[in-house]
């Protein structure tokens, strides 16, 4: 399927529920599910609260979205290094209410994975999700997201375009493979979840640092 580039317009995320009810769900589908295992069935709810709210990795200011037409096709997230280092979990952790104790449980289990993600070195800009609709895949939609990413990080002064991808999404790493990204490490094997785990994939841009 082919979308043309005047088709698909990028624009800032708004910090309003209606885009962050679509984050919620754009979010959750790049990681997985994992964003409903951690907050349950108010995911969606807990997310777009959070989302509106300033200073944290998951909030609008660090979104853009993608659209066709009149519809929403795809969104992205991401950050540098300063943001990510300055953000606060508070926003989130209001918004799940009772649910924290969940989010809580599920990152203590997962912790060596989770200290995996978390780790973004000085000068790198992290992609921390990038997901397009289902019937548009394969259209150049997420290809376009990342290229966003990659200008505002080249904008930004970072030397590296960084995200992270599951062990065993072929696809995806393919793709990212495509558009100039190499692994640089591989996240600690958890016997005890054994179908966890994430390659940090990374491009360098410019500057002296890790390649």
């Amino acid at each position: 399927m082919s979308v043309a580039d005047d088709e698909i317009v990028l624009r800032a995320a708004r910090p309003d529920l209606d885009d962050g009810r679509a984050f919620a769900r754009y979010l959750d589908q790049a990681a997985d599910g994992a964003f409903r295992a951690m907050l349950g069935r108010r995911v969606g709810e807990i997310i777009a609260e959070a989302f509106v709210v300033p200073g944290h990795d998951l909030s609008s200011e660090h979104v853009t979205v993608a659209e066709r037409g009149d519809r929403v096709a795809g969104m992205v997230c991401a950050y540098g290094a300063d943001a990510h280092a300055a953000s606060s979990d508070a926003p989130l952790e209001a918004a799940a209410g009772r649910a924290r104790w969940r989010m809580a449980a599920v990152v203590l289990v997962g912790r060596p994975l989770f200290r995996f993600i978390e780790d973004v070195p000085a000068g790198h800009h992290y992609l921390q999700s990038v997901a397009v609709d289902p019937d548009l895949r394969g259209a150049g939609i997420g290809a376009r997201l990342v290229g966003s990413v990659e200008e505002q990080a080249v904008a930004s002064g970072a030397t590296h375009l960084a995200l992270d991808v599951a062990t065993d999404n072929e696809r995806a790493r393919a793709l990212y493979e495509r558009l100039g990204m190499t692994v640089w490490a591989t996240s600690p094997r958890m016997w005890w979840f054994p179908g966890a785990g994430a390659h940090r994939m990374v491009k360098r841009l410019a500057g002296p640092g890790p390649g």
